[in-house]
């Protein structure tokens, strides 16, 4: 179920409504951790579990807005989860202070709290707050709210691939035969750049997670409408048998990130050179090593470096050569697993 409710009026109040202990507490986080991109404090004297205080800047470039505030909501979305909130609660993000694009910056917030919404399946009311001199903030927000509840279900009606096996179990990996074309459009790529790395392909294996695989298209689509291009790549990720069930369960989860180094940024590593993504995988007891064959939606992309624990603004991954790193977990799909010699 989705709910997002239309937007409260609250009066205004002289001082801080949540009173001295959060002041306090934030002020001490700021200290103490001064390159934290979020603060959570306790809720004071407000009706709440937490508070949650985010780093964001809102800028007039509307393409860098847009993304700046899909990454804004996607980090509550991350912090917000393990708590099991049942309700959030938006305060007015500075629009009285910034001169950004109201309609843009408030489109984008709905929207992407709606992606979030559907990609976690949680009964979640999220209710944004306005002050009583924001008419036109008010007003913006019950259009696009309203706009939206009645586009929902019209405007995404995605397909599951014709290739995909039907199955009344809830059955994720199936066998790619090996006379198909579909596996030997896969082997060729594979062999391209494994020459003499491998003595033998086990079996290719198809990925079928129809949850994983919506929340994906769902990322491409708003890939789609903001870029106004396709930036979906083919890319090979190696790793070890027990990561790579993990995956196949719950997708590439960047809070793994940095197991296997961070040279150009803490998120998930992928490559269009099978020979380097190998270097990451291990051999089972068998002698058996897994590597994916995923899709990656690269966005708009730069170089990376290990400071970085999510791309620069305006930007949705990096990259070096051969590897792009991602760093939202709906941006990329392992599409079929491939173990080998």
């Amino acid at each position: 179920m989705i709910q997002l409710e239309l937007p409260d009026k609250v009066q205004a109040v002289s001082r801080p409504v949540a009173g001295c202990e959060v002041h306090t507490e934030f002020n001490i986080q700021l200290y103490t951790k001064p390159s934290s991109s979020i603060i959570i404090t306790p809720a004071g004297e407000l009706l709440s579990k937490a508070l949650f205080f985010l780093k964001w800047s809102p800028v007039n470039d509307e393409t860098t807005l847009e993304k700046s505030t899909a990454d804004f909501i996607w980090m509550v979305f991350q912090n917000v989860i393990p708590y099991n909130f049942t309700s959030i609660a938006f305060p007015t993000i500075g629009y009285e202070h910034f001169p950004v694009p109201i309609n843009i910056l408030i489109r984008t917030l709905v929207r992407e709290m709606v992606n979030q919404l559907m990609k976690t399946d949680l009964p979640l009311t999220v209710k944004f707050i306005t002050q009583p001199n924001q008419a036109n903030i008010y007003d913006e927000f019950c259009k696009q709210i309203l706009t939206l509840q009645q586009s929902i279900v019209t405007t995404f009606n995605p397909q599951l691939p014709s290739t995909w096996d039907k199955s009344t179990q809830n059955q994720k990996l199936f066998i790619v035969p090996s006379t198909s074309d579909e596996y030997k459009s896969i082997l060729t790529s594979f062999d391209h750049t494994m020459k003499g790395q491998y003595t033998s392909i086990i079996r290719i294996q198809r990925i079928q997670n129809e949850r994983w695989y919506m929340q994906y298209l769902a990322h491409g689509r708003d890939f789609l409408l903001r870029l106004k291009e396709d930036t979906e790549k083919r890319l090979y990720h190696g790793c070890p048998e027990q990561a790579a069930h993990s995956i196949i369960e719950g997708c590439f989860n960047r809070s793994y990130a940095g197991i296997n180094g961070i040279a150009l940024g803490a998120g998930v590593y992928f490559s269009s050179n099978a020979n380097y993504s190998h270097g990451y995988t291990r051999p089972n007891a068998n002698g058996e090593r897994c590597m994916f064959l995923a899709r990656v939606l690269v966005g708009r992309t730069t170089a990376g470096n290990p400071s970085m624990k999510t791309p620069p603004l305006g930007f949705d991954s990096t990259s070096a050569g051969h590897a792009f790193v991602t760093y939202h977990d709906a941006q990329a799909y392992a599409e079929y697993l491939i173990t080998y010699k």
